[in-house]
């Protein structure tokens, strides 16, 4: 190949090469270390260790590995996250190393709990009809008070 193709050629590897291993979101290389404690960590940042621990269990390169337990471990300590969250991302991070041989059960394992990420890592929802809305007139009395008053004995409010 003629010099200026070879260089051209080279340039273009290397320039994938970067953008291969910058990050997708603006999130990685330090700034999970940033989280606010009191808001819950962006969904962006929980589907880019998913991707980062799945081509770790795929490629077994030390890159995708390091940069999926950098962002794993800050997250570990969140208040907001709950305990099968912070167990599923302790798995992930004690996974993701590299290792002499790469076997279908390692990756197939990262691929499950990075998965698992999405789906507990997400911040706590009241379901509907939870009752937190009920009006204090549709209040039913409650008590021995409202007992007595269904039995037409009494009630609660000292009325008849």
């Amino acid at each position: 190949m003629p010099a200026p193709i070879l260089s051209r050629t080279v340039l273009v590897v290397i320039t994938a090469a970067a953008a291969l291993t910058a990050p997708r979101h603006g999130l990685a290389q330090g700034e999970a270390k940033r989280l606010d404690p009191a808001q819950f960590p962006p969904t962006d940042l929980f589907r880019e260790l998913q991707l980062d621990a799945m081509a770790c269990g795929r490629d077994n390169l030390a890159a995708p590995c390091t940069k999926t337990r950098q962002l794993a471990d800050p997250l570990m300590d969140h208040p907001l996250l709950s305990a099968a969250c912070k167990d599923t991302l302790w798995s992930v991070s004690e996974r993701a190393v590299v290792v002499p041989r790469n076997s279908y059960e390692r990756r197939e394992a990262l691929n499950r709990e990075s998965s698992d990420l999405m789906r507990l890592c997400r911040p706590a929802t009241k379901p509907i009809g939870s009752g937190a809305t009920q009006a204090k007139d549709e209040k039913k009395p409650g008590g021995l008070g409202g007992f007595l008053k269904g039995l037409g004995i009494g009630g609660g409010s000292g009325q008849p």
